[in-house]
């Protein structure tokens, strides 16, 4: 792809939302609050339709402004997160939904999905979720156009530029 598709995106409200995903998750499993993450679910799919991450409000509205956290502007695509939120925010609601319909290992099995592969690319810097995008746009499935940016891998950080 030329690096004119490519846009702004701050990985650090990337990781923020990330972080909050794994917190929420991870008290909603000691509490055993099904509902707890299925205000997480909620929130990540409201996310998909903003274009922007679930709890980017954390990061807008508190992180970034007392300084705690610095911007971390990369040229990425956006579709990709947005793909793996998507993801995120169906497994949870799966999760929740089992939860509530009385099947536990299953719904916290979904929901552990969840924090687990949030955890890695948190702390790991690969993205599943990007890179099943990526890996969907090489078999030319519909709706998945883009390549990662030059020099990349897919589900990896993008390279300083």
């Amino acid at each position: 792809m030329s690096e004119e598709t490519l846009q702004k995106i701050d990985h650090n409200a990337l990781k923020a939302n990330q972080l909050t995903i794994i917190t929420l998750n991870l008290i909603a499993f000691i509490f055993n609050s099904w509902v707890l993450s299925g205000i997480v679910a909620l929130v990540l799919l409201i996310g998909v339709l903003r274009k922007a991450p679930g709890f980017d409000f954390i990061y807008f509205g508190v992180l970034k402004p007392a300084g705690w956290v610095k911007p971390d502007i990369l040229n990425d695509h956006p579709e990709p997160h947005r793909f793996a939120q998507l993801l995120g925010g169906l497994f949870t609601g799966a999760g929740t939904l089992s939860l509530a319909l009385g099947a536990p290992y299953l719904g916290w099995g979904l929901i552990w999905v969840v924090i687990i592969l949030a955890g890695l690319n948190v702390f790991g810097g690969f993205c599943m979720g990007c890179a099943v995008y990526y890996w969907m746009s090489q078999f030319n499935v519909p709706g998945f156009s883009k390549s990662p940016p030059a020099g990349s891998q897919p589900g990896k950080r993008p390279n300083e530029q």
